[in-house]
């Protein structure tokens, strides 16, 4: 199982109201370091178990998404827990850095 792909209407739903923590990875398809992310996050939603749960947006399609939540470079990875962002990278972190991330959720 991979990264599903969400879009604004959604959002709220899968993101805001989610009772585990999220990643969300704001990317597209043109950026080197978001395709480098891309199977990082996929292993780390394989190996979530209902403990987190980890979503793209296409920043390309989803322009009004991705300034309500400040995304400005690409990749940009947002940890939310209870309907609010807890922390964020920027740029390609490798699967430590998104592991790291995911643990400020505890």
């Amino acid at each position: 199982m991979s990264a599903a792909h969400i879009k604004e209407d959604s959002f709220d739903e899968k993101v805001m109201k989610a009772k585990v923590p999220v990643l969300v990875d704001f990317y597209t398809e043109w950026c080197g370091p978001c395709k480098m992310a891309a199977p990082v996050l996929d292993e780390l939603a394989d190996e979530a178990e209902g403990k987190f749960e980890i979503f793209k947006v296409n920043v390309d399609e989803e322009q009004e998404l991705a300034g309500r939540h400040g995304v400005m470079s690409i990749p940009t990875v947002v940890l939310f827990k209870d309907g609010k962002e807890v922390e964020r990278k920027i740029g390609f972190a490798g699967k430590e850095g998104y592991q790291e991330l995911l643990s400020k959720a505890q």
